[in-house]
Formats: structure tokens, sequence, C-alpha cells
């Protein structure tokens, strides 16, 4: 039940950012003189709208029975058009480049700005980690190290200390590297002893001081996932966790600069996600087909919301409130990119107007008037093309072989 609640609430509040995102559009629009004939949240037929007036005219207020989006139509976005002749006073390509980019920004600003509302909300009430501060392996236990005698997880009786309690490893230890590998959490901790034997290294923080082990690996028996037989593998006999800074807490006056410095940090992690994505796409379609799938490969809205769900289902509202977040600024980013029909084509095509007219001026030449958009199109089919093949097999991923929060 939690699980469907997180999955509605977080798609609820993707298609609420959406809709912010456009209000951005419409709300600078108007106060740059330009005219808004239609907002609408959602696409396909119309479920309900309503006409208001204004000083321009009326504005035609919606919601259409697809709630993948929404749109804000302002009169005469380009040169080519349909417009009504009470209208062209006020069409958006008529008006000074300055106008014209504020209109579209303020989108994508609109959803750095609930991003950072969000992050601010998180700061006074959870804190707010460490980015960059190191995560570890972190020691619960130690045991003997007994085979696994069936899939099912089935463990032989053993007694004794094992490897880890040989070599002197405590509960609240942090493995930070074994053998020079670098362990960053259990996870990979368990897939580096693995395939190890023998003594090894073992570099652990113990109560905030660093330290050196030599832990004799022990060789046993364990159950792969969907494997007929066990294989040998390497283990020390330890319970594992995964140690994470301790969160910074703020008042409301302190959240300010700490929201701002934390989003700082979180626009470089997620700029190197999104530059990532290329090379990140074969392990797409491989999941596709029944591999893993790796952690690190793009979500679609649907994969966003199963994690949504998951965050809710454990009690971790933080989780849930962080990946509100990141969609927000991700899809910010995302609409700055300097191609039509993102914002940021829109703009970099005003801007080059702008620049075209200044060197022709120069050259005692008139304006060349606004770009011919039917022109560009070939590009824009190609972007939307591109967008249109991601989204269809983050979606497929998402729906056979989803990211989890806890895999």
């Amino acid at each position: 039940m939690m699980y469907a609640i997180g999955l509605v609430l977080l798609a609820l509040g993707i298609l609420v950012s959406v809709a912010l995102h456009e209000c951005g559009h419409m709300w600078v629009a108007r106060a740059t003189g330009m005219k808004v004939r239609r907002y609408f949240v959602g696409f396909g037929p119309t479920l309900w709208s309503t006409k208001r007036p204004n000083k321009l005219g009326y504005t035609e207020y919606g919601v259409k029975a697809v709630p993948l989006g929404g749109f804000c139509d302002i009169a005469g976005m380009t040169a080519v058009d349909e417009i009504a002749p009470e209208d062209k006073p006020y069409a958006m390509y008529k008006q000074k480049v300055w106008k014209r980019a504020a209109v579209l920004f303020a989108g994508p600003a609109m959803n750095f700005i609930v991003g950072l509302v969000v992050i601010y909300g998180i700061a006074n009430v959870w804190g707010l980690p460490d980015l960059n501060g190191a995560t570890n392996a972190e020691v619960k236990e130690t045991s003997c190290v007994a085979p696994q005698l069936s899939a099912g997880g089935e463990l032989a009786t053993c007694q004794g200390p094992g490897p880890a309690g040989l070599a002197g490893l405590r509960p609240g230890d942090r493995v930070v590297a074994i053998d020079g590998k670098k362990v960053t959490n259990s996870e990979d901790m368990v897939k580096v002893v693995r395939d190890l034997r023998g003594p090894q290294a073992f570099d652990i923080v113990r109560d905030g001081e660093a330290q050196q082990v030599s832990v004799n690996i022990q060789e046993t028996q364990r159950w792969a996932k969907d494997a007929d037989k066990p294989i040998t593998v390497g283990a020390i006999g330890a319970t594992l966790t995964t140690y994470v800074p301790p969160s910074t807490q703020y008042n409301p006056l302190t959240a300010v600069p700490g929201t701002i410095a934390f989003t700082g940090d979180l626009s470089v992690k997620l700029g190197e996600a999104i530059v990532k994505i290329p090379s990140k796409m074969g392990a797409l379609v491989r999941s596709l087909a029944g591999g893993e799938r790796d952690p690190e490969t793009p979500i679609s809205v649907v994969g966003a919301s199963r994690l949504g769900g998951e965050a809710v289902e454990a009690d971790l509202w933080v989780l849930f409130w962080f990946l509100l977040a990141q969609l927000n600024f991700v899809l910010g980013a995302v609409n700055l990119l300097p191609l039509i029909p993102f914002d940021g084509g829109h703009i970099a095509v005003a801007w080059y107007e702008r620049v075209r007219d200044t060197l022709r001026k120069a050259r005692g030449l008139v304006p060349a008037g606004p770009v011919n958009y039917m022109k560009l199109m070939p590009a824009a089919y190609a972007v939307i093309a591109v967008v249109g093949v991601f989204t269809v097999l983050t979606v497929a991923a998402d729906l056979i072989n989803p990211v989890s929060l806890f895999q």
C-alpha cells in the first residue's frame, strides 16, 4: 500500500513540476507584454477548460486526458505560427531578444527554484549529507566462515572466529580499501573479497584513525544467482553495512548557505551522470535481455516513480524528496540544451538573430528578420527521434528490469 502511495505521489510531484515549468513561461510572458493563448496540464483530449479575460484578451486554462506533461501556448512563438491579426502586436517573435530569452529561460528557472525549495526543506527537517564525503563498508559483526548448503541461503554449522575476527577487525571498523582496491560500500567489499585468497592488506578507519591490518581470506562455497551449483569464493566472516557520513543539521537561517553549497555539489554530480548517459546505453539495452541492470543506467519517469514508491514503503521520506529535487534539476538542465525543440534551442535562435543583425547593421545592411524555423525542422525531428528512442528504452527497462534502491 505505501509503495503505491509513494509511486503515485512522486508521479504527481513530477506532473506538478512540469506544470510549474509552464507557469514560469506564462508568468514572464505576461509580464513582458506577450499574449498567452492557452495553458494546459497534460496532452490529448481536453477534459476541462475555462477562458479567463486579461488585458490582452483571454487565456484558456485546462486539463487534458494524458497526464504526461503540459504546455503554454504564447502567440507568435515563431514567425511561422498562425496568429490572429489582433494578436500580432503581442507576438513573441516580434519582442526584444532579452524578453524572449527571459520567457524561455523562465521555465527551466522554475524547476531550479522548485529544486532549491525542496533542498531547503530537507536541510531544515533532516539535514544535508556531505556529497563529497567518503562512504565505506562498515563491519557490523564478525563470525566464522561457513559454506552455503543450498541456493536458499542455508549455511553449514561452524565454530570459532573467522578470518576477520582473527585479524582483529571489530564492529564499527570502516574498510576503505582491500589490496589497494577502493571500497565505497558493502557490495563493493563483497565483490572484492570474493576474488581474493590468502593474506591481504585491509585499509581501515577505526575511531577516526587510519590503520592497516592483514586478513587471511578463506575459501568457501556460495550459490550464485540462478546457478545450478555452488562456486568457490573468498570470505572473511563479517556482516557488513555501508557507512555514510552523518548529515549536517541546519536552522532556517543556516539552511540558506547550506542549501546553496549542497546544490552546487549536487549539480556537479548530476552533470557527471548526464555526461555518462551515452556510455551507459549499451548496458541499458543489455538489461532488456535479462542482464543485470546497472544502477547507473538512466531511468524514466516510470523508474523514478518506482523509486519514490520504494522510498515511501521503507519510510525514507528524505530519499523521496531528494528524488523530486534531482528530477527538477535534471528537467531544468535538459531544457537548456541548445537544441530545438528545447527551450535552450529557442534561446540560441533568439541570440543568433541578435548577433546576426548587429553584424549586418555594422555592414550597413538592414536586419534579416526572424529565422525560418521550417529550415530547422529536420534537426528538430532528429532530436525528437533520439529523445523518443531514449524514452522508449528507459521506460521498457524500468518495466522489465527496474533499478531498485535496495538492489
